[in-house]
């Protein structure tokens, strides 16, 4: 069995921290998320993966490469524009052969691994399996339609008037008949190949496709609110260690992980926090549900429940929370006078600015 993970997306709305890097770079309690998905695959005993990348595709693989430190043997798939899920199966069909498969968005987190749903699929060896979800607001997801025994009789991409709150969650596990299914769909309004068309031309062709209701935790990373949250639940596992410097002036309390060459003076941490090597936290207050990437210098600084990624500086910033912070951003007070604001954003940046 192999992987196909797909790491081709351009992450719009994660910009501007997207601009200059992949999302799937973007670290979760200080390690990519696309580090979780490749662990996963490795923890079911798939040793083989395909990763469907694009324009960032020089990033993913200076950060992944062989995949040797995951156990894992790497083949890249260059997809010259990310035209949707089933596309990349499309693409990638030379690489897979007529072996099964599981599909795994770069950008998604599941909490618990994939394990029991390989082994599962593995003796069962339906045509297709899909991950399902209840959320609030299905008409932003694949949703899905179960019959009064739990098969799956439709799909729909993004409905308006969903047929369920049931959503398809990033992870779908295959055999070679859904290369049948891509080959015979026509892109959707949205001018993509869309892998819930390709599920419901099995489905229409009398295929055996399953599901499973998941209930632990899932998400797609694709927003800084989602980001907050998946760090958020990981940092709640976090072993508390102290390898790197704490002063006698600081306060660490709870499940607090700083790691070699950190140093804290005069600061109060409270966990689940981590910090990363060489950042340095002076005279700051670092609060729960807060991850400080590598090299970072926080002063005179109020931080909770946020994302600070590598060589960042927050500077005399009386609160900061729920914030993603990208890399080399240096955040400062702004002058008392004049009366003014001075802003330098990128695109698509967002800005609150309290009266």
């Amino acid at each position: 069995m192999k992987a196909l993970v797909l790491s081709g997306g351009s992450g719009t709305r994660l910009r501007p921290i997207t601009h200059t890097s992949p999302k799937q770079l973007v670290p979760v309690a200080n390690k990519p998320v696309l580090y979780y998905v490749l662990e996963d695959i490795a923890g079911a005993g798939i040793t083989d993966v395909g990763i469907v990348v694009g324009e960032t595709a020089d990033e993913i693989q200076d950060a992944v490469g062989d995949g040797s430190k995951f156990g894992l043997q790497v083949t890249y798939l260059p997809q010259q524009a990310p035209l949707g899920l089933a596309h990349a199966v499309l693409i990638a069909r030379e690489y897979l052969g007529d072996d099964d498969f599981v599909m795994y968005l770069g950008d998604n987190f599941v909490v618990g691994g994939i394990t029991e749903l390989v082994d599962e699929f593995r003796a069962e060896r339906p045509d297709a399996r899909i991950l399902l979800t209840r959320v609030p607001d299905p008409t932003a997801f694949g949703v899905a339609e179960l019959d009064a025994e739990g098969r799956v009789r439709g799909l729909e991409e993004k409905p308006e008037q969903p047929k369920s709150d049931l959503a398809l969650v990033g992870v779908y596990l295959f055999t070679p008949a859904v290369h049948e299914a891509v080959r015979a769909i026509k892109p959707s309004w949205r001018g993509e190949l869309e892998i819930t068309h390709a599920l419901q031309w099995l489905i229409d062709h009398r295929r055996d496709v399953r599901s499973t209701i998941i209930h632990g935790y899932w998400k797609d990373t694709g927003n800084v609110a989602d980001m907050l949250e998946v760090n958020r639940t990981v940092l709640e596992g976090i072993e508390a260690r102290v390898e790197g410097s704490v002063d006698a002036d600081s306060e660490v309390i709870g499940r607090v992980r700083i790691d070699a060459g950190a140093r804290v003076l005069g600061s109060r941490i409270v966990g689940p926090a981590v910090i990363g090597a060489g950042t340095v936290i002076v005279n700051s207050y670092v609060g729960p549900y807060s991850s400080i990437a590598e090299n970072c210098r926080i002063e005179d600084t109020e931080i909770e429940f946020s994302i600070v990624l590598n060589d960042a500086h927050l500077n005399g910033v009386r609160r900061v929370r729920a914030s993603l912070v990208g890399r080399s951003v240096t955040v400062s007070p702004a002058p008392r006078v004049p009366s003014s604001n001075r802003l330098v954003l990128g695109d698509h940046s967002e800005v609150q600015i309290a009266s």
